[in-house]
């Protein structure tokens, strides 16, 4: 088989097997397609299959040499060994021959969040006498409570809150479905939403979406990216509000008070626990401060 077909083989099966995003895909495909162009400058030109691991390491000394960053680097080297796991698993390949090649290390600059007094007066700002703030605050408290991606969050249909009991269901990237707990202060905002702005806001019936605009459709991420920024302002928080704060406090709120990695990963929907490290500094302050606190010598 050509290196043409093990290629498009693999992309069949992330695709259709795997589920993976449109993104994704397209991210494994250039990086794919790159190393290909690459094998081809070789004496001789080689097929994907015949990569060793000293190819595979010329390769990423070639990135280097031309600017590409630790980071980009990496990514490169996730897209390869996939397409070599899965040339394995084929029987195509005998061995992975990125198994034993280290990701270059990237430095992951902390995500910026929001202080809980920042939080509060955020929550504070929609205007509760109005369709649109009853609205608002519903979707803001939502977020906070669940740390949903904006896409889940504009995406979540009525039958995706279980106000009985106290979670949402929401499809996250692959189209992998996760639950989620909510609490009570969003039940209660997502209730008020339902009995009181969502029928105004609502212009078809049998509407299926959770969150309306003023058109009565479904509430874009555009719309709602407007709609926390205008919010953030209002509230003279110094740092310019995007929807993804609200995730990144969400997870590093619930580390501070105690939340395992593994549950934060799992409500944030990572399919790799190694994304959510990303807030492993907020469980080494706690660690410190338990040791000072606990320790006999400390």
């Amino acid at each position: 088989m050509s290196t043409e077909s093990d290629i498009s083989g693999f992309i069949t099966h992330i695709t259709v097997e795997r589920g993976l995003s449109k993104n994704t895909i397209s991210a494994y495909t250039g990086d794919i397609e790159k190393f290909r162009v690459f094998l081809d400058t070789l004496e001789g030109g080689k097929p994907i299959r015949s990569s060793n691991p000293q190819i595979v390491r010329q390769y990423l000394k070639t990135l280097q040499e031309n600017g590409h960053n630790p980071r980009s680097m990496a990514r490169v080297l996730v897209s390869l060994r996939q397409i070599f796991d899965f040339l394995v698993f084929e029987g195509r390949m005998a061995e992975n021959p990125c198994q034993f090649i280290e990701s270059p290390k990237a430095w992951k600059p902390l995500p910026k969040i929001l202080s809980l007094e920042e939080v509060d007066k955020l929550l504070k700002q929609p205007d509760l006498s109005t369709n649109k703030g009853i609205r608002d605050k519903a979707m803001l408290e939502v977020m906070y409570a669940t740390g949903v991606r904006v896409s889940e969050l504009t995406q979540l249909r009525l039958q995706d809150i279980r106000s009985d009991l106290g979670y949402i269901t929401c499809s996250g990237k692959g189209g992998k479905i996760r639950v989620v707990p909510l609490g009570k202060s969003a039940l209660r905002a997502v209730e008020e939403y339902l009995k009181i702005s969502r029928p105004a806001l609502e212009k078809r019936k049998r509407a299926e979406d959770l969150f309306l605009n003023t058109r009565g459709i479904a509430m874009t991420r555009q719309g709602f990216w407007k709609i926390i920024r205008d919010y953030g302002r209002k509230a003279q928080i110094s740092i310019q509000l995007r929807p993804h704060l609200l995730r990144h406090s969400f997870a590093t709120h619930l580390l501070q008070r105690g939340a395992d990695l593994r549950a934060v990963q799992s409500m944030l929907g990572h399919a790799d626990i190694s994304t959510t490290e990303i807030y492993t500094h907020i469980l080494k302050d706690r660690l410190k401060s338990l040791y000072q606190r606990h320790h006999p010598r400390a």
